[in-house]
């Protein structure tokens, strides 16, 4: 991106530059995770059907099929459309192959094995591809090939069981956490696997198997007793599930913090007036107790944060070194101080959606920045420059048909 707002040149800079990625990811996961590789200078094909990645539809939008999630997935990617169960689309994609370095689906297995486009048949067009599925379980398991979406997985990993333990009823977290996070493994397995390519000029086959992460995700905060043979207690982490937890409401509005160490609670308790109760309530005393009363702890904290506003605690709180952070709303990230100040937000010009707001990828490198080149394309946009001279089937976008197919 460059400072006039406008996506900068495609000149990859990225430490994945050079890399072809064919992805037939949709919806969250799986392209959340390759666009992760494309700001990372990777060339990023998007192969989707007539009808589109389903996330397209998603609103509001100012043009059919492109909605704020396929925008905010799908940028430094080129689309072109294919419909792989026809033979000639089929050999279309088998003729990109050579110039890959990644395939990477979300699609089930079994269906990969249909079209003909399971891990033997892509290698044997290209032995040292970095073959990568994304998938809801492992082959191992009897719930193999099985459909999942974010919220089945939240249920079976244990995230929707967490609220039940603390408000006595399973609900799901209001943000595809599944989806976002085993996108984040997708992309380090294949950074990984190329590594190894790098090293060895290897390829390999990569299953990412979407329980299996965020089981071990959850267990690694929550594993408690249960970490023992045979068990020492009760599972999950007190702290993490206390009903009072916060965030706290001040005089005016409502404060995260989190008062951790004993240099912190000593310089809290003096703030509230009462400087001794480290050394008087044991409850206080060190970290252990106050884990165990981590219940009492989060009443302590709600009954005595009212007596000031969020600005004048966050003052204090942050002159004792005690973290803390006031609660934004959605539309209040876009005017948070520090955010603003490393510029995480701009506006920028989509070619034919208009000014759209943009984050940049949040990570510096001092050697490989990573870039925004292009924002999410219209289906099919790339398809006549990666396919040239090839007669393209007619794109078709029906909206009642393509929302008839969203699962998520």
């Amino acid at each position: 991106m460059n400072s006039s707002g406008a996506p900068a040149p495609d000149v990859r800079t990225g430490p994945l530059s050079g890399i072809r990625v064919i992805d037939l990811t949709t919806v969250v996961m799986g392209p959340s995770a390759t666009q992760i590789l494309g700001d990372l200078g990777a060339d990023v094909i998007k192969v989707e059907s007539t009808g589109g990645d389903s996330m397209r539809w998603v609103g509001p939008n100012r043009t059919d099929g492109m909605g704020p999630l396929y925008l905010n997935a799908n940028r430094n990617k080129r689309s072109i459309v294919l419909d792989l169960k026809d033979a000639e689309d089929r050999e279309a994609l088998l003729s990109l192959l050579p110039t890959a370095d990644v395939f990477v689906s979300n699609m089930r297995p079994q269906a990969m094995a249909r079209l003909g486009l399971g891990y033997e048949s892509i290698k044997a067009v290209k032995p040292d591809i970095v073959y990568c599925l994304a998938v809801g379980y492992g082959s191992d398991g009897p719930n193999a090939g099985q459909a999942v979406y974010d919220d089945l997985t939240q249920a079976a990993s244990g995230i929707a069981g967490l609220f039940w333990t603390i408000d006595g009823a399973p609900r799901y977290a209001p943000v595809n956490i599944c989806d976002r996070v085993v996108g984040l493994y997708l992309a380090i397995s294949i950074i990984s696997a190329l590594h190894h390519k790098a090293r060895t000029g290897e390829g390999q086959e990569i299953e990412v198997p979407m329980l299996e992460t965020m089981a071990q995700f959850v267990l690694a905060d929550h594993m408690g007793g249960g970490e023992f043979v045979p068990p020492l207690g009760p599972m999950g982490y007190k702290r993490l599930l206390s009903r009072v937890r916060g965030p706290y409401p001040t005089k005016d509005g409502y404060l995260a913090l989190v008062v951790y160490t004993d240099k912190h609670w000593r310089a809290f308790t003096e703030m509230t007036g009462q400087p001794a109760l480290l050394d008087t309530d044991p409850r206080f005393r060190t970290q252990e107790s106050r884990t165990q009363y981590a219940e009492d702890m989060g009443h302590y904290l709600k009954e005595n944060l009212p007596q000031k506003t969020t600005a004048e605690w966050i003052a204090a709180l942050r002159a004792a070194d005690i973290p803390a952070h006031p609660v934004n709303k959605l539309e209040d990230l876009f005017e948070d101080p520090h955010l603003k100040a490393v510029k995480m937000f701009s506006e920028m010009e989509h070619p034919t959606e208009g000014k759209v707001k943009v984050a940049r990828f949040p990570v510096k490198f001092s050697k490989t920045p990573a870039t925004i080149r292009c924002l999410a394309p219209n289906l099919g946009e790339h398809t006549d420059e990666i396919l040239p001279g090839r007669a393209r089937k007619r794109i078709t976008i029906s909206k009642a048909k393509t929302k008839a197919s969203i699962g998520s």
